[in-house]
């Protein structure tokens, strides 16, 4: 370790002459190999999934299996919009845990609902009130077919209670980097290549429960 006198006497060295110290460069950590396998490019797709870049994502918010303590049932689909994840409730006290990002509101309510109608690479219509206060929106307003450039990402699954559409969706992103923030519009999402590994896990029918978002922080 580097003793007081050697910092304080050292300054100088780097001030001297008002030259600049050069800028330490901080090396970004290794990813995982698992990592990069699962977020790797998907060609088998409809429309080609790009690998993920993942030296934008925390970490915490990559895919795995956790410990997790809930009375919900097996299957169950539990979403925390206050901590961005979505957990996938599996037997004997463990979770498939998904990294989320959601609307700046957070989710609009909290509750039980499930899962009625389920899509690949779905249209996206925006609401009305997106056609009249955003002009980029409006071109869209009968529906922008699923594709690569669409927001609704890869899937998308529709929540509904009591029969009743809520309007709210889980789906994939063209904006992985979104993962983990409260930003902008829109409902519940995951990368793409989260939402194809969701979808594939989640029948129609499937029950889901959404956590208050008390204490949410926004950006």
């Amino acid at each position: 370790m580097l003793s007081r006198r050697t910092v304080v006497f050292g300054l100088p060295l780097l001030t001297a002459g008002c030259a600049s110290a050069p800028p330490i460069q901080m090396a970004a950590a290794p990813v995982d190999p698992a990592y990069q396998a699962m977020y790797g490019e998907i060609d088998s797709e409809r429309f080609p999934v790009p690998a993920i870049d993942l030296t934008d994502i925390d970490p915490v918010f990559l895919r795995q299996e956790v410990s997790y303590s809930t009375a919900e049932q097996p299957g169950t689909v539990v979403i925390d919009p206050a901590n961005h994840f979505l957990y996938l409730v599996r037997a004997g006290g463990r979770a498939m845990r998904y990294g989320i990002g959601v609307g700046r509101e957070g989710f609009g309510w909290s509750g039980r609902a499930q899962i009625d109608r389920k899509a690949e690479w779905p249209t996206w219509t925006p609401p009305h009130e997106m056609v009249l206060r955003d002009p980029k929106a409006a071109p869209f307003a009968k529906g922008m077919p699923g594709g690569p450039k669409n927001p609704l990402g890869a899937r998308a699954m529709y929540l509904y209670q009591d029969g009743r559409d809520t309007l709210y969706r889980i789906h994939g992103t063209t904006e992985p980097e979104s993962i983990g923030q409260s930003m902008s519009s829109g409902c519940i999402r995951l990368m793409n290549q989260d939402i194809i590994n969701l979808y594939g896990r989640v029948p129609t029918g499937s029950r889901v429960v959404v956590l208050r978002a008390t204490g949410m922080k926004t950006s």
